[in-house]
């Protein structure tokens, strides 16, 4: 397959450029529109758990929400007189088209008074068949004119995420393109060979968006948040697989070939490297999909599909663009030798004291990554939000001022024919009796099969005590089904379904990095090596999290208010992230260290040459996708912030501390050890193992 792109590229390299520019104007103009066609709402539900069924059971049967979607803060400094501007308030809302039930002070009483008297609430809770988007557009533009009043509730909340997700993004696109194109020429030395992987990363990224656009409108409906992983993941695996080709070419160049000669070689060796990266991203990623959360399935898909999508184009545009550029692609001061290179005097100082070195780097990860035993996880709320957002000043504000509403309730909808009313009544009783929980509603009767009872927890959803209470409701007997929701019984599905799909997800991680190194290797301690190393990434990568973001450090600098912990989904998506880049990267380490391994060049010298030949590579693609995927860390919505400096961490730590040390001085201890398998092992290898071929072979 490569030889045959790289024949196509030779052969017909403007016709191959043209369809690549209509192809780009095409994506471009279709799937530049993406962001406002994906969903921002419950992406960190199971659909499948006893929390949604609890709402979905209770919206059936009344035709409303189970609780408020918009919270109006209406500030009263005035007293009594003042309360004239809560009715208006309440008026208006009433009429917001979908609003089905409005509740003022007059109503529902002291609960919606603050505690020093100076703001009152008006709640007004949707029909369960009403869009919140239209909702909270409609209710934001009848009241904007009335001062003194702010919006905000989950249906609010859920609306300026969304916008401020897409606002992030197109923020950091004009912030990371310039930085790349700036580091593009500085690493590939030259304006020419510079802006090859930016094409590529453009048409990569847009090419993305057309076809998770398509995914979003016939497969499966994905979350808003799928487009950063795109864009930081796309551009920068897009760049650094234009690096590896572009690098590769230059060297057969360098060597005294043909451009059609280098064209060959630089497909059968760093193309392949590509199709393993590929490969390697796209499987890491879709272990995602394995979890019923949105947000997780979405992160999954997009991230397998830029990946695949950035391979693609780079395999299929770069021999064109090598054939048409030549020799216009060679720096002016050649190609370096591998073996006088900056990594090359790293790996042969650390191959002179091996052990020391692989100790002392083990400890320091193992000391940074320690933090991770003592994570906390969070849920995603009005609390991610800046505080500039009125969704997040109005959560704020009700837990300061109305502790009265500062607890979350449980929602129990409970199935029973209406003769059961006695035994709802006991039932309901039983609830009240359970550690933790506050108070207890009587019974309301919604139809002729469901009943809906509230349990008053005092605290946080997330704490301890509202998560108990959850678990010892459930556990409680009953003559009849019933459905426990609310905040914090969502966040104990979420949390339990993760927790059943984990072992699964890390199957499927550990299945990737085993199988395509021993594709790539033939050895079963390479890869076995590999996936001790990405632990150890990725348990630096969560250590770092949990001391600036639960522990709430440099707040100022990134912008941020702690929560006290990580949101959960994001140790996932950075886990699949970490084992992705870690495995990308080995592979095209140990391709060059094995390619001077075969030709029979001592161990310790292989090594070097190796690393001497990729360190540059691995360490610029390193920097260019820590640039892209540093996006995250712009955006003003905290969960994506964490998984930004999260990013940054895994890649910069797997590029300049475990291919600098760890790498070789293990591969040093273990000797000819590295290369062992198995007999059968072997012989399998003989037949199915991956290796270069054509020119690439005796180029190399």
């Amino acid at each position: 397959m490569l030889s045959a792109l790289a024949e196509r590229g030779i052969a017909r390299p403007r016709r191959i450029l043209i369809g690549a520019f209509v192809i780009f104007i095409v994506a471009a103009v279709l799937g530049g529109p993406v962001a406002g066609q994906l969903d921002s709402a419950n992406g960190f539900e199971d659909p499948g758990s006893s929390s949604v069924a609890a709402r979905e059971a209770i919206q059936r049967a009344s035709g409303l929400d189970p609780a408020p979607g918009i919270i109006a803060v209406v500030d009263t400094p005035n007293g009594a007189r003042d309360q004239q501007r809560v009715a208006e308030v309440a008026r208006i809302a009433a009429h917001a088209p979908g609003v089905a039930v409005v509740h003022t002070p007059a109503d529902a009483g002291r609960a919606l008074v603050a505690s020093d008297g100076k703001s009152a609430l008006v709640t007004a809770t949707l029909k369960s068949s009403a869009d919140e988007g239209d909702v909270v557009a409609a209710a934001t533009e009848r009241l904007k004119d009335v001062p003194g009043v702010t919006l905000g509730g989950p249906a609010v909340a859920g609306e300026q995420i969304g916008d401020q997700v897409n606002t992030d993004l197109g923020r950091a696109e004009m912030l990371a393109f310039p930085l790349l194109a700036l580091l593009a020429f500085f690493f590939f030395r030259g304006a020419r060979a510079a802006a090859l992987p930016l094409m590529v990363g453009l048409l990569a990224v847009v090419c993305s968006f057309l076809i998770i656009r398509v995914i979003d409108g016939a497969v499966y409906g994905l979350s808003v948040y799928s487009l950063n992983v795109i864009f930081g993941l796309g551009l920068g695996l897009a760049i650094d697989y234009a690096l590896f080709l572009v690098s590769r070419f230059r060297e057969e160049l360098g060597a005294g070939h043909d451009t059609h000669h280098a064209v060959r070689v630089a497909m059968g060796t760093a193309g392949r490297t590509v199709v393993f990266s590929a490969l390697t991203v796209a499987a890491a990623m879709l272990s995602l999909v394995v979890f019923p959360q949105q947000f997780l399935k979405s992160m999954g898909i997009g991230g397998a599909v830029v990946a695949l999508v950035a391979a693609s184009v780079a395999l299929l545009l770069m021999p064109a663009l090598f054939t048409r550029m030549g020799m216009k692609l060679m720096p002016r001061s050649g190609a370096p030798n591998p073996a006088e290179t900056r990594w090359a005097r790293i790996t042969a100082t650390v191959l002179k004291r091996p052990g020391a070195i692989a100790a002392a780097t083990a400890i320091a990860m193992i000391l940074v990554a320690l933090p991770t035993l003592r994570a906390q996880w969070t849920g995603v709320d009005a609390g991610v939000l800046p505080t500039s957002h009125s969704a997040r000043v109005v959560d704020d504000r009700l837990a300061a001022e109305y502790p009265q509403l500062s607890s979350d309730p449980l929602v129990v909808a409970v199935h029973a024919p209406a003769s059961e009313g006695a035994a709802v009544e006991r039932y309901a009783a039983s609830i009240g009796a359970v550690e933790g929980v506050g108070s207890v509603s009587r019974p309301q009767r919604l139809d002729a099969q469901t009943w809906r009872i509230d349990a008053v927890v005092p605290g946080s959803p997330l704490a301890d005590r509202a998560q108990n209470a959850v678990k010892e409701i459930r556990d409680l007997p009953r003559p009849f089904p019933a459905d426990v929701g609310g905040n914090a019984a969502i966040f104990a599905d979420g949390h339990a379904a993760i927790a059943a799909g984990l072992p699964i997800a890390l199957g499927i991680l550990v299945l990737t990095t085993l199988v395509l190194l021993w594709l790539m290797t033939g050895s079963v301690v390479l890869p076995i090596k590999a996936l001790v190393m990405s632990f150890l990434t990725l348990g630096v990568t969560t250590g770092v999290l949990v001391l600036v973001f639960q522990d709430g450090r440099f707040e100022s600098l990134l912008g941020y208010t702690s929560s006290g912990g990580i949101e959960e989904a994001d140790f996932l998506v950075l886990a699949a992230i970490a084992f992705a880049i870690s495995t990308d990267y080995g592979v095209f380490v140990l391709g060059r260290i094995k390619e001077a391994h075969d030709r029979g060049i001592s161990q310790p010298w292989a090594i070097t040459t190796g690393i001497g030949a990729t360190g540059r590579l691995v360490s610029a693609a390193a920097v260019l996708l820590a640039v892209a995927m540093g996006a995250f860390a712009t955006s003003q919505i905290v969960f994506l912030k964490e998984i930004g400096v999260g990013a940054v961490v895994a890649v910069l730590v797997d590029a300049f501390v475990v291919r600098a040390f760890l790498v070789p001085s293990l591969m040093a201890l273990l000797g000819d050890a590295n290369w062992w398998s198995p007999r059968a092992l072997r012989r399998l290898h003989a037949r199915v193992g991956l290796r270069e071929g054509g020119p690439a072979a005796s180029a190399a």
